[in-house]
């Protein structure tokens, strides 16, 4: 499995393109970046330097997306105390759950859609995304794969989801490592996977 540094070198290769080269299918603009979860802290310094790189040596600006800020903006939206009764009373999966209505469902403010706004004025041939502290939706309060699927033919910003967790097979990804049981493990993706082995 290729290392961290060696996985992003890749990534910068292929951003560096015009367009990009980091998508599987022409109508998906996506990729995922596995890491392991223990290299969180080393993996954003250098999407900070990855950022400036690509900025200053072919003009193509980065926008960090925070998952982890889209969660927390939503759940004070809809109010803080609510997920904390939910959760005194009801126990953690249960506050989990609201919080991940909240982030899924039309009836309020799906995670896609803080997205699609803040990708809204950017140029696809300029600008990218890096959708980033993923780990706000652990352990099991929106699937990546999800909120991927729901940005599906809805932008043409390629958009690069940066994943904590372990690779199973083929597109098959671990969140956070953790075990299947309950549907919280393995799902697959249909995006480029960078990070994933050869």
């Amino acid at each position: 499995m290729p290392s961290l540094v060696e996985s992003l070198q890749e990534l910068e290769r292929d951003l560096r393109y015009t367009p990009v080269r980091i998508a599987a299918h022409s109508d998906i603009p996506f990729a995922v970046f596995r890491y392991s979860p223990s290299e969180e802290f080393s993996l954003r310094k250098h999407l900070r330097l990855l950022a400036i790189n690509l900025e200053k040596d072919c003009s193509r600006s980065v926008h960090f997306i925070s998952l982890a800020r889209i969660a927390w903006e939503t759940a004070e939206r809809y109010g803080l105390d609510d997920l904390f009764r939910t959760e005194k009373l009801r126990g953690f999966d249960a506050a989990q759950r609201h919080l991940g209505q909240l982030l899924s469902s039309e009836d309020f403010r799906p995670a896609e859609q803080s997205i699609l706004e803040k990708l809204a004025s950017l140029d696809p041939d300029r600008d990218c995304a890096f959708l980033v502290r993923a780990g706000g939706f652990a352990p099991a309060i929106l699937r990546t794969s999800t909120l991927l699927g729901a940005l599906e033919n809805r932008t043409r910003v390629p958009i690069v989801l940066f994943y904590p967790g372990h690779l199973e097979y083929g597109t098959d990804l671990r969140f956070y490592d953790l075990p299947s049981q309950g549907g919280l493990g393995a799902y697959s993706y249909r995006v480029k996977i960078y990070g994933g082995g050869a």
